[in-house]
């Protein structure tokens, strides 16, 4: 009666067949060329001792360096932050500054307190600036409140 194992392939014994192992003998020069090649000279050694020296120095400064630049970015942050906070105080300030103006109030109190008056028509002096710039004023203004006269003043 056949028995069912894994399938419907019966595994082989396999048979190993061991070879007597033949040891070849190594010649003096091989021996010498293999002894030779497992020593390290001292200027090897020392090439790579300076190797691993500069690697090591290359690695110090590269996490140097990153921790600068991660204490950088948090102090950026930090900045930052200071900054958008000073804008939010700068805006609301400005805000309750200009709520608690009355412009009606400020002009009653120009004309009624202070005597001020609207200018009128032959008061007031057009000019157009010359190439868009601002003006400087470099002396006061005179008593009469005319500066210069030109004819092409309109």
């Amino acid at each position: 009666m056949a028995s069912y194992v894994h399938g419907n392939v019966v595994r082989k014994d396999s048979v190993v067949v061991q070879s007597p192992v033949k040891h070849k003998e190594v010649s003096q020069r091989v021996q010498a060329n293999r002894s030779k090649a497992m020593h390290m000279s001292k200027g090897y050694v020392a090439f790579l001792a300076i190797a691993a020296i500069v690697v090591l120095f290359v690695c110090m400064r590269y996490l140097q360096l990153q921790s600068e630049i991660s204490s950088r970015a948090n102090h950026i942050t930090a900045l930052q932050q200071e900054l958008a906070d000073t804008k939010e105080a700068n805006t609301t300030r400005y805000n309750v500054i200009m709520n608690s103006m009355n412009l009606e109030q400020i002009r009653d109190i120009a004309i009624n307190e202070f005597g001020m008056v609207y200018a009128e028509e032959d008061q007031i002096i057009r000019y157009q600036r010359p190439d868009g710039s601002a003006v400087t004023q470099f002396a006061g203004i005179p008593e009469s409140g005319i500066i210069a006269s030109s004819d092409e003043v309109k």
